[in-house]
C-alpha cells in the first residue's frame, strides 16, 4: 500500500490546504499519516496554554479519524518550531516507519515562521531518510535508512500570496469538489477555532475561508479547465526540485490522481 505523510505546522493546518488531496488519496487505497509540529497552544482568547493543547489534540485526532489515518502528536508549542537536530530526528523516525512516497508540506515561504520552519525540517528528514549514517547507527533507537523515492510537494501559502503579497500560482492544480464533504468535516472538528480566528485574523467563518481559497486555486486553472468538466475547489501543490530525493523527476501525485490533477502551464 503506498503511503503518503502531511507533515504541517498547527491543527487545522492540514485541512485548510491538504485535506481534500489526502481524503481523494484515501479512496484510492493509499496509507494516510498525519502530523502537526505544534501543539496549538497559543489558539484561544479564552483557554489557557495547557487547556488549549489539550483541546486541540482531541481536534486533530478527530480529524485524522474521519480518513483512518494515522496521527503523529506534536513536539513543539506554538510559535516555537525550531530547525533542530532533535526535531529532524524524531521526524525521521517517522518516516522510516511510515515510509511514505508523497511527503506533502508547507511552502518555503509562508506568512509565519512555523509554517517554513516546519518546511525546512520535512525537506531535511526526507533527504536523511537515505543517510546510512545519521544520526549515529551505533544508537539502537533509531530506524535504518531506506532508499526508495520520495517525492515533497509545497501547498499554497495562506491567502495564495507571499507575506510580501506576491500572488503564488501552483504547479498542479487537485480539484477537490467531491471531497468537499469530508474537508469541510475535517475543519470543523476544530470548532475551537472559530473564535480565535475571527478574533485574531479577521475571519468571521473559518469554514468559509477554506471555500474562498478552493476556489481562487481553482480559478487559476480556468483557463485550462472548464468548470463544469471538474469543479469549483482545488488544492495547489508546487513540486518540490527531484535531486536529492528521486533518481529521476517524477510527479506521483498526479499520477495517482490522473484527471483530477492538472498542470499549471
Amino acid at each position: 500500500m503506498p503511503s503518503v505523510l502531511a507533515l504541517f505546522a498547527h491543527p487545522d493546518d492540514i485541512e485548510f490546504v491538504a485535506a481534500g488531496t489526502l481524503a481523494l488519496l484515501s479512496k484510492r487505497g493509499w496509507d494516510i499519516h498525519l502530523m502537526n509540529l505544534a501543539n496549538g497552544c497559543c489558539g484561544s482568547t479564552t483557554t489557557s496554554r495547557e487547556e488549549t493543547a489539550r483541546i486541540r489534540l482531541v481536534e486533530a485526532k478527530q480529524a485524522a479519524g474521519h480518513l483512518h489515518a494515522t496521527h503523529y502528536e506534536p513536539i513543539f508549542n506554538d510559535l516555537e518550531i525550531a530547525y533542530t537536530q532533535d526535531a529532524i530526528i524524531h521526524l525521521l523516525g517517522i518516516l522510516r516507519r511510515a515510509q511514505p512516497s508523497i511527503i506533502l508540506t508547507h511552502a518555503p515561504v509562508d506568512y509565519m515562521e512555523d509554517h517554513m520552519q516546519t518546511c525546512r525540517l520535512a525537506v531535511t528528514a526526507a533527504f536523511a531518510k537515505g543517510v546510512p549514517n545519521y544520526p549515529d547507527p551505533s544508537d539502537k533507537r533509531y530506524r535504518d535508512a531506506y532508499y526508495s523515492d520520495v517525492t515533497i510537494y509545497h501547498a499554497q501559502p495562506h491567502g495564495n500570496r507571499t507575506p510580501l503579497g506576491q500572488v503564488v500560482r501552483p504547479g498542479l492544480g487537485v480539484f477537490v469538489d467531491g471531497v468537499m464533504q469530508t474537508k469541510q468535516a475535517m475543519l470543523a472538528e476544530h470548532r475551537s477555532q472559530q473564535q480565535w480566528l475571527k478574533e485574531s485574523q479577521g475571519m468571521n467563518s473559518y469554514i468559509q475561508t477554506m471555500f474562498d481559497l478552493g476556489s481562487q486555486v481553482a480559478g487559476m486553472f480556468r483557463s485550462r479547465v472548464a468548470e463544469d468538466r471538474l469543479g469549483k475547489y482545488a488544492e495547489g501543490w508546487t513540486r518540490h526540485l527531484h535531486l536529492g530525493f528521486s533518481a529521476k523527476e517524477i510527479d506521483p501525485l498526479q499520477e495517482a490522481l490522473g484527471p483530477l490533477a492538472i498542470e499549471l502551464v
